[in-house]
Formats: C-alpha cells, sequence, structure tokens
C-alpha cells in the first residue's frame, strides 16, 4: 500500500484512490485546499483525506472497486 507523496499532484476526478490512513479504496469526487473528497465505489457516505495520505490502489484493490460499482449501477436500474 504505497502512500503517495507530498510533492504529487492530487488524483484526477474520476480516477481510484487508496486512504493510507485506513485503506479504504474511493472514487475521487472533488480536490479542494489539499483534501481529497472520495465516494465508496458501491455508494455510501463520502469522506475526506489529505492528499498527502493517498496511495495507489493494487490490481486487486481496484477490480473490487470496480466490480462494486458496476453492480451499484445495475441496482439503480
Amino acid at each position: 500500500m504505497g502512500v503517495r507523496r507530498s510533492g504529487e499532484r492530487p488524483p484526477r476526478v474520476g480516477s481510484y484512490a487508496l486512504d493510507g490512513r485506513d485503506g479504504r479504496v474511493g472514487q475521487v469526487i472533488g480536490v479542494e485546499h489539499g483534501l481529497v473528497r472520495l465516494r465508496p465505489p458501491g455508494g455510501g457516505p463520502e469522506w475526506h483525506c489529505p492528499a498527502g495520505e493517498l496511495g495507489l490502489p493494487g490490481p486487486a484493490e481496484l477490480l473490487r472497486a470496480r466490480v462494486r460499482e458496476v453492480n451499484r449501477r445495475r441496482r439503480l436500474r
């Protein structure tokens, strides 16, 4: 679980990021004042994470996040 270095740019809106504080994966929905707003892939309450605490999810974590998002969309039909 690699944590982003503070000198790196924040992730793009729509990408997935790993909260290095607790290991949660979320989709980036906004960046403001050094905080990144994340949304769980399957829905649920949003949360903020300092940009310096973000990491890149590994392949398995990213796949799980994308499957949750697809399943959520199917339930909403």
